[in-house]
């Protein structure tokens, strides 16, 4: 196993970087070159979903790679999710993502949320009349199940789940899930999260790794931060390095978001550093501050998930 990676419960390997696709612009021709690029700086990780509309340019440009032979399949690692409005038939679903990557089987299958919609709800940020008010995670689990026993996905998971919600998942759970992505960085660092998956080994996967800047949710306080800064000046890094850095020596992998050129091999450069236990001492004593789409979600709807406890009750 190299360096870069790191085994899954289910028996393959994750690298420990992956590029995310979503962009608020979805412009197709600029995610196929992204993807492009970051395969040829060493990215073999690449994380989407059918809600960020970014399956068939990711699709367009592995298969153009593997086709002419500048990396094979079994090299690269695809993550998709189910949205919430696809709980009813997660194998359905599955089978809509596999068509439009235009591949035969992903690596990694998410639940996407731990909410549902009505089947035609198709916003990011969901209006009042979208949500359902109660989610069969059950049934849904058992169609993830389902997914893997077919031969559509290698791993199932989950995305954006709790502590009580892992817990409440693996009282029924055949099959655990492998992985739980979640927002995760130095200033929100899902310590008891942390704590609960790795009893369970599941591993953790890390979105936002520097807060989301540039997201209607997000913020710039991960990397502006002072004493994120001063680590960086230390070592002769970027604060953006430092970020990932304390998520990789967490046990996690991270899914970094940039198609600048410039921040694709930066983010990668992260791999190198080397932060001492003075640098996570200090970070681990960092005020803890929520940075996430989650209270945007909530905040932004009438949905019936006002209390943000019941949708996102992550303890820190």
């Amino acid at each position: 196993m190299r360096k870069d990676e790191v085994r899954l419960n289910c028996g393959i390997t994750i690298p420990v970087i992956g590029l995310g696709t979503y962009s608020s612009n979805n412009d197709r021709v600029t995610t196929e070159k992204a993807v492009h690029l970051a395969l040829k700086m060493g990215y073999r990780h690449f994380d989407t979903a059918k809600i960020y509309g970014s399956e068939g340019a990711v699709g367009n440009a592995l298969r153009k790679a593997i086709e002419d032979q500048i990396i094979p399949r079994e090299d690269v690692f695809l993550t998709s999710k189910l949205w919430s409005g696809d709980h009813h038939d997660p194998v359905s679903a599955l089978k809509h993502t596999l068509r439009n990557l235009g591949m035969e089987y992903i690596d990694m299958y998410l639940v996407h949320w731990p909410i549902k919609l009505k089947p035609w709800a198709c916003n990011a940020v969901p209006k009042e009349e979208d949500f359902e008010k109660q989610l069969d995670m059950e049934t849904t689990w058992e169609g993830m199940q389902k997914c893997l026993d077919m031969g559509l996905c290698r791993c199932i998971g989950v995305s954006n789940f709790s502590t009580k919600k892992i817990e409440h998942l693996l009282d029924f759970a055949s099959v655990p899930p492998a992985v739980n992505q979640v927002e995760m960085h130095p200033m929100w660092r899902q310590r008891k999260l942390r704590e609960i998956c790795g009893k369970h080994d599941i591993h953790v996967s890390g979105y936002s790794p520097l807060g989301g800047p540039g997201n209607a949710w997000g913020s710039t306080a991960v990397v502006k931060n002072p004493l994120i800064n001063s680590i960086a000046l230390k070592h002769k890094a970027t604060p953006a390095q430092v970020a990932l850095k304390w998520g990789l020596t967490r046990g996690a992998s991270v899914i970094v978001k940039s198609f600048n050129p410039d921040r694709l091999r930066e983010n990668m450069g992260s791999l190198d550093l080397k932060l001492d236990d003075e640098d996570l001492i200090e970070i681990e004593q960092l005020e803890e501050r929520k940075i996430m789409r989650g209270d945007f979600l909530v905040n932004n709807t009438t949905s019936p998930y006002k209390n943000l406890e019941e949708l996102w009750d992550y303890e820190i």
